[in-house]
């Protein structure tokens, strides 16, 4: 699975142990981003919810302010 930059950087902020506690965090703090956050948001959890809990794990996020 590919992620932006972007999309790496919001996992980033609200990442926890797993794949399903990370999308749960990013979909709590939904309400309150704006809607250019809210979209970079959704299709993140799309990604999230794509794959799968091994891919999560494998997944190297790298995370920056570039």
């Amino acid at each position: 699975m590919y992620f932006t930059v972007e999309e790496e950087n919001l996992i980033g902020m609200y990442h926890k142990s797993d794949r399903r506690r990370t999308a749960g965090a990013i979909r709590a703090v939904l309400p309150e981003m704006n809607e250019d956050m809210a979209a970079l948001a959704r299709q993140s959890l799309d990604k999230l919810e794509a794959m799968s809990d091994a891919d999560f794990e494998a997944q190297r996020f790298h995370f920056t302010d570039e």
